[in-house]
Formats: C-alpha cells, structure tokens, sequence
C-alpha cells in the first residue's frame, strides 16, 4: 500500500494509471484519504522523525522545483487596483563632473 502511495507522489502520475501490482486504484487512493483522515500518516511521521532524531540522523534537504510550485498572479508584477503613483524624477549625482 505505501509502495503504491509513493509510486504515485513520485511519479505525479494520476491513479488511474497506478500499475496493476498495487491493486485497484480507488482502493489505494480511499486508504490513503482514510490515513490522512483519521491522523495515521501524521503519527507515522513523528515516529519517523522522533527515531531519526534519536539516533542524530535527520538531514534537511528541501528542493522546491518552480515548475510545480505557482506564484500567485499579484506575485508576478500586476499591478494593483487603484491609482498609479506618480514616478519620481531621477536626478544626476552631484559627484559626476561633466567635462
């Protein structure tokens, strides 16, 4: 069951095409909704972390891929509603001397 829960987070693919060795699908997907539900995955992880901790094993490595992680439109330059600030005049610096 979690080989098929993983095969499918690592692949991205979608369920209906998890390979037949897992099982139907629907079942896989329900037991995974039912885990995530009733608090299973989160007591599976902090035993995992606890027993890594434990043992001084725990190395963070954290890959976030742009490809798959959005920024929200108002992150990408839009701008926002309501009047538009005047731009400031750009003013020479007094070092320069003008030959």
């Amino acid at each position: 069951m979690i080989d098929a829960i993983a095969w499918k987070f690592q692949t991205g693919s979608q369920w209906v095409h998890l390979p037949e060795k897992y099982g139907n699908w629907r079942g896989v997907y329900n037991r995974l909704r039912m885990w995530a539900a009733d608090g299973t995955w989160e007591r599976v992880f902090t035993a995992l972390l606890a027993q890594a901790d434990a043992e001084e094993n725990l190395n963070w490595a954290v890959s976030v891929d742009s490809t798959i992680v959005r920024a929200h439109q108002n992150a990408a330059g839009a701008r926002k509603k309501g009047p538009r600030l005047a731009s400031q005049m750009t003013v020479p610096s007094a070092g320069l001397a003008v030959g």
